[in-house]
């Protein structure tokens, strides 16, 4: 019993939390909530006037009161279309009004997420969190809170309206409503289970298509369609059996309530009969009672399943307001916001763990002058890409400092920070857009002849300008349609049109074949003489000239110096990769 009154509690404290996110389209609230208690009284009005039609100008062969009531009947009927669909229209507006702001305010949230939320979730649940449950939301307010208000009122007003015109009657007709009470009671519970179940099912659905849409060139590499089709097939089997359980569900619950419907409807005609041959009850009123039950049926009817539409809509708020809620964005507490850089690296004692529990480095202490090279090589899992990425405060360290010019990086303004740090990855990322979009990521800032300019510099106008529309050629997602050397020289063109005061490159060569690396790597050392470059590099033979070299091995420093003080060391770590690089490159 505890564990229904702390739900119960839940459901209201989240309900209160989407109500609130009305507050900017108040009064467009106010006007759906005013037409939802004004509409349940015009739609009684109906079947009273056609009782007192019947009874005081039909039966008493009245033609011209007849005339007058057929056109207020008339009159009420369009009122009441008005009404209805002001009413929809209002709620829909609120609706599509609140999630829309609500769709912008969860986005802005994941993209200042830390990484390491990315690294957990699956883009699927994301995409379902975003898109899916957000639209579920909007239910809340076109079959949810306001219609169940209408409703209800509607059937208090019917129900009043019953009494006042013949009690026995009603009593009669409500003979059926304890049964329509339970099979609503055990309709909504089974339903409400089995909507959570589909929820849960579309997120998994979502996520599988999104891997595997995604990482479809390895599914066919390896010959997997088969399996994952079969994988998918079990996903979408379990998908439709929830979705069959609701339909179940209806398809039982209906057909009971027309059941217990026409079953009133029966009774009152016998005893309404029965009335009419003893002059207790009126024609009038048995022309009228029918249409009152079609009014108190519906709405019940209707009322489990805007019940249902209504949690449904709380699960997916639960969910939602969960992203939300997720406090694992970076703290952008800092207030400087420098022009410009000198790119003094400094890192002091720096301990970091993804988990907080296995440290990926340990004590990493080194320092880098502004405007110098420092390459940093080492095993896969050594720390290597670890150290970039705290560097930006994609993730936050666990002991020890970073510095930039002598000032720790969260004193920085996080978004003045990495606005002069670039990156250059070996996984480029490309969005469906064009070249120019791509580079310049939409930036106003940035013009067509500095984007040319780099491109020139990098070596990349060549190419880019033999393709269709040129810099306005449409990329495909990820860059399909580009060679990996080609989306690679766009990443490079991204890094320096941004004009960075620091420059990194993770593996930026690995993917690219000599002929392509020999284009830029006469930019990029004619680059990294003016700024202060981290090389991440697989190539030994591409950070020979570096100021410094880092050697890692499961997260601690091992060496550092300069290519030839490295290479002699006897025993050293540089020593030793640089001679089984060598003897792969003789064989």
């Amino acid at each position: 019993m505890e564990k229904k009154v702390s739900s119960n509690k839940l459901d209201l404290i989240l309900l209160g939390r989407v109500l609130s996110l009305t507050r900017p389209y108040r009064l467009t609230f106010i006007v759906a909530a005013l037409l939802a208690i004004i509409l349940a009284p015009v739609a009684v009005l109906r079947p009273y006037l056609i009782q007192y039609t019947v009874d005081h100008h039909i039966l008493d062969y009245d033609f011209q009161g007849l005339i007058r009531m057929i056109m207020v009947l008339i009159a009420v009927l369009m009122l009441q279309a008005f009404l209805r669909y002001s009413f929809i229209f209002s709620a829909n507006l609120l609706g599509q009004s609140v999630i829309r702001d609500l769709r912008v305010k969860v986005f802005r949230h994941i993209i200042r997420l830390r990484l390491t939320y990315f690294d957990t979730t699956p883009v699927g649940r994301s995409t379902t969190r975003t898109i899916n449950d957000i639209e579920t939301i909007n239910n809340i307010f076109t079959q949810g809170v306001i219609t169940i208000i209408a409703d209800l009122l509607a059937l208090v007003v019917v129900l009043a309206v019953m009494f006042y015109t013949s009690w026995k009657l009603t009593l009669i007709c409500l003979i059926t409503i304890p049964l329509l009470i339970i099979a609503t009671y055990i309709f909504k519970e089974k339903v409400k289970a089995a909507y959570q179940i589909v929820r849960t099912q579309i997120s998994q659905m979502n996520a599988f298509l999104q891997e595997r849409i995604t990482g479809m060139r390895i599914v066919q590499i390896f010959n997997a369609e088969e399996e994952e089709l079969k994988n998918f097939k079990e996903i979408n089997r379990e998908y439709t059996q929830a979705n069959l359980n609701t339909i179940l569900y209806y398809s039982i619950f209906f057909p009971v309530v027309e059941i217990l419907s026409a079953s009133s409807l029966g009774l009152m005609i016998w005893w309404g009969a029965k009335g009419v041959l003893s002059g207790d009850v009126s024609i009038g009123l048995l022309v009228a009672f029918p249409l009152y039950l079609g009014m108190l049926f519906r709405p019940i009817r209707m009322l489990a399943d805007k019940f249902n539409t209504l949690q449904m809509g709380l699960v997916a708020a639960d969910r939602v307001f969960g992203v939300l809620d997720n406090d694992s964005n970076i703290d952008n507490n800092g207030k400087i916001k420098p022009d410009k850089l000198q790119g003094n690296l400094t890192f002091n004692n720096v301990d970091f763990a993804y988990d907080n529990t296995n440290m990926v480095l340990k004590n990493i202490s080194f320092q880098l002058d502004a405007g110098k090279t420092m390459a940093i090589v080492g095993s896969t899992g050594s720390g290597k890409t670890t150290i970039i990425n705290i560097l930006n405060r994609f993730y936050e360290i666990n002991g020890g400092n970073i510095k930039i010019d002598g000032t720790p990086i969260h004193e920085y303004e996080l978004f003045a920070l990495r606005s002069r740090i670039a990156m250059v990855l070996q996984d480029v990322f490309l969005f469906s857009g064009t070249v120019m979009e791509n580079i310049t990521l939409r930036d106003t800032g940035i013009n067509r002849e500095d984007v040319i300019a780099a491109s020139k510099l990098i070596g990349a106008d060549e190419f880019i300008e033999k393709l269709p529309s040129g810099y306005d050629y449409q990329v495909m997602e990820r860059g399909a349609t580009l060679s990996m050397g080609q989306r690679q020289l766009i990443s490079f063109v991204r890094a320096l049109v941004f004009d960075p005061d620091i420059l990194i490159l993770d593996e930026a060569t690995s993917s690219i074949d000599p002929e392509t690396e020999s284009i830029i790597q006469y930019a990029i050392e004619k680059l990294i003489e003016k700024r202060t470059s981290i090389i991440i590099a697989h190539r030994l033979s591409t950070i020979r000239h570096a100021d410094k070299i880092m050697v890692l091995d499961q997260g601690k420093i091992q060496e550092i110096g300069r290519h030839e003080e490295l290479l002699k060391l006897e025993n050293g770590h540089y020593r030793e990769l640089y001679e089984m690089q060598f003897a792969d490159t003789a064989n």
